[in-house]
């Protein structure tokens, strides 16, 4: 049993069945905070993690919007529930960061970008990763942010109707990624903000190769 997450504050969509999905009406409805600049930080966590299709992307902003943190990982393709999902984030939420838990309100955004083929807009699949996005989001403390959904037509956040044609779903083709600094896996578990080797986390967790960036707003890892 997890204490003090009210089940009840977290529907299914409306006529679901046993899965973990909230449908887009449903997720318009719980208020999420708005991106201050989307195109701005869709690129960023594109030059951080050049995504595929089929991967998750998982960033931390800070109260100016800023992000301070993230991991980008491949969920194994038979996943398709909310809870498999949210226990994939959760997972790479503590690997990266400290949980706020003790503080009377959110001051952190946890903010998801899924990069995956098909069409633009909603559906059943996002529905689960929003269920997940929320979920981990109340579990490590941090408010429930935007949702992005990286296609071939390009980068869309569900639900506001924000979006552009670059980067998309085949951008990470354009070159290889050198903005993520890898240090020794026991910094992780030592420091809140530490960057672990993907390699070293391989035998860890049963989600594919990942990749993590912990940036510190000051001085953050790679080039613009």
């Amino acid at each position: 049993m997890i204490s003090g997450i009210d089940r009840g504050q977290y529907p299914l969509a409306r006529g679901s069945a046993p899965r973990r999905v909230l449908d887009l009406e449903t997720w318009t409805d719980l208020g999420i905070p708005l991106l201050r600049d989307p195109r701005e930080f869709v690129l960023e966590l594109h030059r951080l993690h050049l995504p595929q299709p089929g991967t998750v992307v998982v960033a931390v902003l800070d109260a100016l919007h800023r992000v301070t943190a993230s991991a980008s990982f491949a969920p194994w393709p038979h996943d398709a529930d909310g809870w498999q999902h949210r226990n994939g984030i959760l997972t790479h939420l503590r690997q990266v960061t400290a949980h706020d838990l003790r503080l009377p309100a959110p001051r952190r955004t946890a903010v998801l970008l899924r990069c995956r083929e098909g069409a633009a807009g909603w559906t059943d699949s996002d529905g689960s990763w929003m269920w997940a996005l929320r979920d981990a989001a109340g579990l490590h403390g941090l408010r429930c942010g935007a949702y992005v959904a990286l296609t071939p037509a390009g980068w869309q956040i569900l639900g506001d109707g924000r979006s552009g044609r670059n980067p998309h779903a085949g951008s990470w083709a354009r070159g290889a990624v050198h903005t993520v600094t890898e240090l020794p896996p026991r910094t992780a578990r030592d420091t809140p903000h530490a960057q672990r080797s993907p390699r070293s986390r391989q035998a860890e967790r049963p989600w594919g190769p990942a990749r993590v960036a912990a940036i510190e707003p000051a001085r953050r890892t790679g080039t613009r």
